[in-house]
């Protein structure tokens, strides 16, 4: 009988396409995960992956075979969770979906306090809602709502997106400019300072720039960073420019360290909720974790 961790390694490797990353995500080494595969590969007779440099390409089998197994192995794993929390009567498990900047601007100073075991997920927002309409998560923080009749949606607060710059910025002279009007000029304004943005997400940017000059921006920000707390600490030092949520620099922009150049001529804002099931088991803990969020926010 195939061993079921061959199965993830498998799956793994698929959705990492690298060794090295399936290897990092399992929390084995490398020489294991090859030695899963071999083992797999060997067991059903055919190969699953070309290997192409450092990257591992599936073959057409690999391919039929991932979409074979995909789907049991996800419920697998899905009962395999949820048998485990089952299994912690005295000390429940909480499992909380949010965007990584906004956990360690909420809950990152007070998971050490907390008398309850707590997983955080880091994801896209349709897929956390998935994922708690599955029992796979209990909370999740979204600035979208589904249809789902079994979730609820509770509106705690909001964001607004506007440009962030450094406290060096000439923001006397932009008020000048935006104020006659002339969005050529601001659009030249603009060049004259270095822009942030974080890796392969330009989502503010891009909704922000549509909204107040009717097209998509046309250029790639100087300095891509890890995240959006990482573009208010590199603005604090600086003169640079970013389009973020307003809540993200809030105890920067109330110390002086930044500063709000524009909210935009349209505002942009996304209003917050809370996303539970209608039943759950943790009623209290939840409200612990949703108290805590308010309060920061």
């Amino acid at each position: 009988m195939v061993n079921l961790e061959w199965y993830r390694t498998f799956k793994a490797i698929y959705k990492s396409g690298t060794l090295t990353g399936a290897a990092e995500s399992l929390f084995i080494s490398q020489p294991g995960v090859s030695l899963h595969l071999s083992s797999l590969e060997s067991y059903i007779g055919y190969k699953l992956f070309d290997r192409t440099g450092r990257k591992m390409v599936p073959t057409e089998k690999g391919k039929v075979f991932y979409n074979f197994i995909t789907e049991a192995l996800s419920k697998l794993e899905d009962a395999e969770k949820n048998f485990q929390r089952s299994n912690e009567k005295n000390t429940p498990t909480i499992s909380v979906g949010m965007c990584f900047e906004t956990f360690q601007i909420t809950l990152e100073p007070y998971v050490s306090t907390l008398p309850f075991n707590l997983i955080i997920q880091f994801g896209e927002y349709p897929e956390m809602l998935d994922n708690l309409e599955k029992g796979i998560l209990d909370l999740i923080i979204t600035p979208q709502t589904g249809t789902t009749t079994n979730i609820e949606h509770e509106a705690f607060s909001s964001e607004r997106i506007v440009l962030l710059g450094g406290m060096d910025v000439d923001s006397e002279e932009f008020n000048a400019l935006a104020g006659e009007g002339d969005m050529n000029a601001v659009l030249e304004w603009f060049k004259k300072y270095k822009w942030y943005g974080t890796t392969g997400d330009m989502e503010h940017l891009r909704r922000f720039w549509q909204l107040n000059f009717n097209k998509y921006p046309d250029f790639r920000p100087n300095y891509i960073v890890p995240n959006l707390n990482s573009i208010v600490r590199c603005l604090s030092g600086g003169t640079g420019l970013a389009v973020i949520p307003n809540h993200l620099g809030k105890k920067e922009i109330e110390s002086e360290q930044v500063k709000v150049i524009w909210e935009g001529n349209t505002i942009l804002e996304n209003i917050l909720y809370f996303a539970t099931r209608k039943k759950t088991l943790y009623e209290d803990e939840i409200r612990s974790i949703k108290d805590l969020i308010r309060k920061v926010m």
